[in-house]
């Protein structure tokens, strides 16, 4: 081992996951692919990250028997954003809009992602040229005490703030001033246009500064406790990797972090050039599709928890779908459906594996009643994040908030209402409780198909699920072997839905999600009418994550087309993000506020020139300037540089009319390795 690991580097591949943290070692020797080490999990844990990736990385050192000091790169990926945003999760925020009026809010979502965080309009901002209006922050100063005692960080939006960005630097200074806390201001996210979007991204960047602050900052702390005297890099939403002090200020470009590392992970692993990607997890299913060799981007955005971002990443559909996915039933039915997510709950095996006879005693008293209650099988739990995160409650969540422990306590007990679930609702959307439920991970247990975590008390979760009443009043199944099968198989159909609701919708279908539910529907159904469908996919199925080769083995006869699960799939993630390169982008903007004035938009400068050739000049060797920096700051010591310019002319009476010019820099290299 000594001889290689001098010969060839050993990187060490992190995913932190809703439910488990992998961890990986590989390296560059042994064939084209590399070689893993070893490889192992353990649990996530949210309130304590350093404990999970602790627990992840000390046990495949040990499998290797490799001395820590012979790790020469650490690079993470994280669903953790992502999770956050489907969930609805992330801290309490304030927006400052400056130019904008409340009824841009309207607009790309806004209102909905706001919620009931609070907003400052700030007269200001500039027109298409950059030419500013009068900037007043006064009201955002008076507002600043309140604020900074009751949100955990701000996100600045001006209008027009690509095209100078002078007023959100003025508001992001004053914010810092007064109260210390992180400021995220619109134009360092995106140089695109379309303000109430970009103010979206900001306010969902802004919000999850935290979360990756504590995890970078658990990982930083693990690897120095371990001597691992390493670089961290962090895989970003498009596949590329950034220094861990990159990612810390713009978390946002880390949702998709954990999809796009498997789809790199699994081109790396099954050398297939054309697939389907689809990675299940504990929270969520991430579908993308291959084309020769490269993952599909989004060139709109990603959309995640139905909010389209300004965020360049993979072209990957996230779908709230699970092994601890919350399982449902459909209200007022026959027969009802079983549902599944979007919400993730804690699974009762995992609940009962760590509180052991209380989560027990609760269900068991549950089962003795006579009739089956609405809130049973439902049980309570801090997550236990920092009390600072907590600011801002109202009366109703901070009283339910201070009934909740660190011990499950079970929901029939705690709430006396219909309105309380509401409030319980809004703290698990904080981040500050969990849930504890019955999962299709549950399921697994009772069969026997999975056995981490404590069998015995999935089963009662499935006994008191399987008494839930249809519509004729008779229990919906007759044992909890039966309303496990179920559900495992209602997630194999859902799984065979999303993934071809992502193919129809790549192929620019609408109506995708209805289409793809009526011919899975139609592949199971028994007599599935008059007019007989099939579809099949034109390219095989990758099928990553730990339970992959449990809900993928029923796919093939539903998406007419095989599917193929690695040997290494359970660490798919882990091994993508030490295989990727550090990229990334510079943009600048030459418009032509008059005629014979050119004026140079780029970074946080503008510049006026008297001449269009030395206007263009100057944007390429200020771009290549700017992506140089943001790739050292990124990682990389050795990136190429490349630049596109693209014009946009008119011709008048024969003569060409200069609009404006677009100059991008994009710069790639692998990340730089401890010596």
């Amino acid at each position: 081992m000594t001889a290689k690991t001098k010969s060839s580097p050993l990187f060490l591949g992190i995913d932190t996951g809703g439910t488990y943290t992998d961890a990986v070692l590989w390296s560059e020797a042994g064939g084209p692919s590399g070689k893993v080490h070893a490889k192992a999990k353990a649990l996530t844990t949210r309130h304590d990250l350093a404990v999970g990736i602790s627990g992840a990385v000390d046990a495949v050192l040990q499998k290797a028997g490799t001395d820590p000091a012979a790790i020469k790169l650490v690079s993470m990926s994280t669903t953790l954003a992502t999770n956050a945003l489907v969930e609805g999760q992330g801290g309490r925020v304030a927006l400052v809009m400056i130019g904008f009026s409340e009824g841009d809010l309207a607009r790309d979502g806004l209102k909905a992602a706001l919620g009931t965080d609070p907003v400052v309009f700030c007269p200001g901002g500039h027109d298409v040229h950059g030419n500013a209006a009068k900037l007043d922050l006064s009201g955002l100063e008076a507002a600043l005490p309140e604020l900074g005692a009751s949100v955990s960080g701000f996100a600045v939006c001006a209008y027009f703030a690509t095209r100078n960005p002078a007023h959100e630097l003025a508001a992001r200074d004053l914010i810092r001033e007064k109260t210390g806390l992180p400021v995220t201001a619109s134009h360092e996210l995106s140089a695109k246009l379309g303000g109430p979007r970009r103010a979206l991204t900001t306010l969902l960047n802004a919000r999850l500064i935290s979360m990756i602050d504590r995890l970078v900052a658990a990982t930083e702390g693990f690897l120095a406790a371990r001597g691992i005297a390493a670089p961290l890099m962090v895989v970003r939403g498009d596949g590329a990797l950034v220094s861990a002090a990159f990612a810390r200020q713009r978390p946002i470009e880390t949702i998709l972090s954990g999809p796009a590392a498997s789809l790199v992970g699994a081109r790396h692993m099954t050398g297939l050039d054309n697939a389907v990607v689809s990675d299940i997890g504990g929270t969520t299913t991430d579908v993308a599709v291959l084309d020769k060799g490269r993952p599909r981007l989004d060139p709109e955005g990603a959309t995640v928890g139905g909010f389209r971002t300004m965020v360049e990443a993979v072209a990957m559909r996230t779908f709230g779908l699970g092994g601890d996915s919350e399982v449902a039933l459909e209200d007022g039915a026959l027969n009802p459906k079983i549902l599944l997510g979007p919400r993730r709950l804690v699974p009762l095996a995992l609940a009962g594996m760590m509180h052991g006879e209380v989560v027990a005693a609760e269900l068991e008293r549950q089962l003795r009643a006579p009739n089956p209650g609405r809130m049973d099988g439902r049980l309570a739990i801090r997550t236990g994040v920092p009390e600072r995160l907590a600011a801002g409650l109202t009366g109703a969540e901070a009283k339910l908030y201070e009934m909740i422990g660190a011990v499950p306590l079970a929901v029939d007990r705690l709430l006396t209402s219909n309105a309380q679930n509401a409030t319980l609702n809004r703290l698990v959307s904080r981040g500050l409780v969990h849930v504890a439920g019955f999962t299709p991970s549950d399921a697994a247990h009772v069969l026997g198909k999975q056995a981490n975590w404590d069998a015995a008390t999935a089963r009662l979760g499935a006994e008191l699920f399987a008494r839930k009443r249809d519509g004729r009043g008779q229990s919906i199944a007759a044992s909890p072997e039966a309303i496990s099968e179920r559900v495992l198989t209602t997630l194999t159909r859902l799984s065979a839905e999303v993934i071809l609701e992502t193919a129809f919708a790549e192929d620019g279908l609408d109506g995708a999600a209805t289409v793809a539910h009526a011919l899975v529907q139609r592949a199971v159904d028994a007599h599935p009418g008059i007019a007989r469908l099939s579809v099949a996919l034109d390219r095989p199925v990758i099928g990553l994550g730990a339970s992959a080769p449990l809900h993928y083995a029923g796919l093939p006869p539903l998406i007419g087309n095989g599917c193929v699960v690695p040997e290494d799939t359970d660490v798919a993630n882990a091994l993508g993000a030490v295989v990727g390169q550090v990229r990334v982008s510079a943009e600048a903007r030459v418009s032509q506020p008059k005629e014979g004035l050119f004026r140079v938009a780029s970074g946080e400068t503008v510049r006026d020139f008297n001449d269009e050739a030395a206007a263009i000049a100057a944007a390429e060797t200020d771009v290549r300037a700017i992506a140089a920096g943001r790739a050292r700051e990124a990682g990389t010591d050795s990136a190429e540089i490349e630049i596109a310019t693209e014009f946009r002319v008119s011709t008048v009476e024969g003569q060409r009319m200069f609009i404006e010019a677009h100059v991008v820099a994009v710069a790639s290299g692998r990340p730089r390795i401890a010596v």
